[in-house]
Formats: C-alpha cells, structure tokens, sequence
C-alpha cells in the first residue's frame, strides 16, 4: 500500500487493470446469460406448412419409376477454400489441423455457391428433393435467403422447411465470429404431400455443445399412393459433433421405429440426408488421403437398421465421396473423404443411386441421386 502511495501512476494503472478485468467478467457473465436465456428446443411433433401448395390432383403410382436427390448445402460458405473452425483433424505424419474460419468468406462467395448448387440440382432434375443446412437468415451466410432462392427456382413443388439451427449470436470465433443462426431442413415434392411433421432426435445437453450441434430434427412427409398406401419421405441430419457417435445411437433408434411403425402400417419408406455416419465400414478408409479417421465419423452398417430396412449403396461408390474434411481447405488425395450421404429405403421400395461429382466445389457434400419404385402389394 504505501509504494501504491508513493507511485501515483503504479496505482491509477492497477485500477485500471483491475476495472477492465471487472468489466471483463461482467461482460462474460452477461453474454452466458444471453445464450442460456436465448436457447430453446422446438418441440416434437410439430406440424409443418406446406407452401407452393400443388393444384393437380396426381398421385404416386406403385411400379413407376421416380427419383428423389438429398445434397447438405453447407450454408453456401464451402467452395473448395472454406474450413470451418469447429472442426480439427490430424494428418498421417501427426500434424494437427484445424478449421479457420467462422462464416463465409463473403457475400459473394454465398451466392456464388448457392448459384452452383441450384444449378447443380437442376441437371439432377429429380422428383423429391432434400436439402440440409440451408439457411433462411444467419450472419454466417450474410443473411442470403437460400431457402427463398430455391423456391424461387423450383416454383413447380411444394415446399417444407424445418427449422433444426436457431441459436444466438456466437461470438467465437473471436476474429471470425458465428453470429446468429437460423437455418434447417428443406423438402421439396412435385407431387402433393398430404402432412408433414417435425421430429425431434435427442441431443446433447452439456453447456457448450448445445448451443452449437444444432436442434437435430427430421422432417416426415406423407405422399398418398394410388394404391391406397403412402410414402413416407423422411428428410434426416444427424449430429456430427458427437465424439464416439452416443447421441448418434439415440438417433438411429428413434428414426428406425418410426421407418419400421411406418412400413408395418403397409407404407413404404424413404429416407435421405446427411447422416453423419460412413455407408458401411469399407468407407471409413476407403479414399485416399493424408489424414487419419477424423473423430466425428461414426459407421452405419446393416445390422444397425431396423429389419426391413435396407442402406441404398451407390453405383459409383467406390469413386465419389459425398463428404470431406473440413478442417482444411480441400485437396484431393490429401483432405479426408467418405460417403455419409444417401438413402435409406424399407424393402417394399426398389431402389438404385448415384453419388454427384462436384468436386465439393460449392459444398463440404456432393448430391446423391436415388431412381426408385415402388413396389405394388
């Protein structure tokens, strides 16, 4: 106290260090209490408008074909440059890696991958379409409408979203900041969807990872069939920050019951999405790379479904991945990629797919194309 005394300026600098830390832990404390008051859970079984409604009276036909496409859009940040800060790796000779960057690069950038994957889509051409990760109003993505664009150029189907992203205002990164999420699942149908419903899967609850692994949902659409029955198209996004896969298995055991209630009811069963897990284990290791098997990946292998329920395996599986790394800019042959996208069907359903070669040129995840029918009873 009494050098404090005999230094004037020793003591007026302690007080301001000690206010700006005063200042620091007000400041924290304030923005915890922001988050926790600002999160919430949509609640299960939430009914979903259906918009664009469809005026033509057709319906689905047993033994025709059609086609359905499911593509993660990635909020239009990931051109082949984009890596994301959550998401860390390792290289094969022990080098760690870690993704930089909070949202993406630029408003142009976002428009100029939403562009490529509306184009992307439209050469598919397909019946159904499901998409994940797409964005309605976020900072991360400049507040480009991309669900608006899509309906804009796929004014001919009905339109479902569901919101599954809807947090506060992230400021981590602190050079790179997250910013305020809303974004979700979007389906499309050419063909009437008689009701659709937002289904919860569990997630984790712990402090950090709730405000940042989503509000996993998947969204259930009944399709009437001229045979009396119905399609149950289910468009589905599993957790991907969930080292060891647990919440993963809580999810995989609420979508199998309901594929398997739906399909004993005489229904048949469609599911696409990103599901966070690789199609079988060959997958895991599968593709080139420099890396090890990052943390998030989980495996999907047949025992893991309910039992008439089938994975679509991809024509060209062997050759185009679906997903990469994201903790490093994409290079092939170096970045880490596996097949996580694609199709689930229930055995009434004969089906074939195609992963889409994009070379993750507007997205972390190239489109997989299903051709099925389905088959009469």
């Amino acid at each position: 106290m009494i050098l404090l005394r005999k230094h004037p300026i020793l003591r007026w600098g302690l007080i301001f260090i000690l206010g700006l830390l005063g200042c620091l832990v007000v400041f924290i404390g304030a923005y915890v209490i922001y988050m926790q008051t600002h999160y919430y859970r949509i609640k299960d079984y939430q009914s979903l408008p259906i918009k664009q409604k469809l005026t033509h009276p057709n319906k689905l036909q047993a033994n025709t074909t059609y086609s359905a496409a499911t593509y993660n859009v990635g909020f239009g940040a990931y051109n082949q440059k984009f890596s994301f800060f959550m998401d860390t790796g390792k290289m094969k000779d022990g080098t760690k890696t870690q993704g930089k960057y909070g949202k993406a690069e630029n408003e142009a950038a976002v428009l100029q991958n939403t562009n490529g994957e509306i184009n992307t889509i439209k050469k598919i051409n397909a019946d159904f379409m499901l998409f994940q990760e797409i964005d309605v109003d976020s900072s991360r993505s400049y507040h480009v409408n991309q669900v608006k664009k899509m309906s804009q150029n796929f004014a001919n189907y009905e339109e479902i979203f569901a919101n599954n992203f809807h947090s506060p205002y992230l400021l981590y990164p602190l050079n790179d900041p997250h910013g305020e999420v809303q974004s979700g699942l979007l389906s499309l149908s050419k063909y009437p969807v008689e009701q659709a419903t937002r289904r919860k899967y569990p997630v984790s609850t712990s402090f950090i990872t709730k405000f940042t692994d989503l509000d996993r949902c998947f969204t259930v659409m009944k399709i009437p069939v001229t045979n009396g029955h119905k399609l149950i198209l289910i468009n589905s996004h599993m957790s991907a920050y969930d080292k060891g896969g647990k919440m993963r298995v809580k999810q995989l055991k609420l979508l199998n019951s309901v594929m398997e209630s739906e399909y004993k009811k005489g229904n048949y069963v469609i599911v696409g999405g990103d599901f966070n897990h690789t199609f079988g284990r060959k997958m895991l290791t599968h593709f080139k790379s420099q890396q090890e098997i990052p943390d998030w990946v989980s495996v999907l292998s047949s025992k893991d479904l309910a039992p008439d329920i089938r994975m679509v395996h991809a024509k060209n599986e062997n050759t185009v991945p679906t997903c990469r790394g994201t903790d490093m800019p994409y290079q092939k042959g170096k970045t880490y990629t596996t097949v996580i996208d694609g199709f689930l069907v229930s055995k009434n359903v004969q089906a074939t797919s195609e992963n889409i070669n994009t070379e993750f040129a507007y997205a972390d995840h190239n489109p997989v194309k299903l051709s099925f029918k389905l088959l009469n009873q």
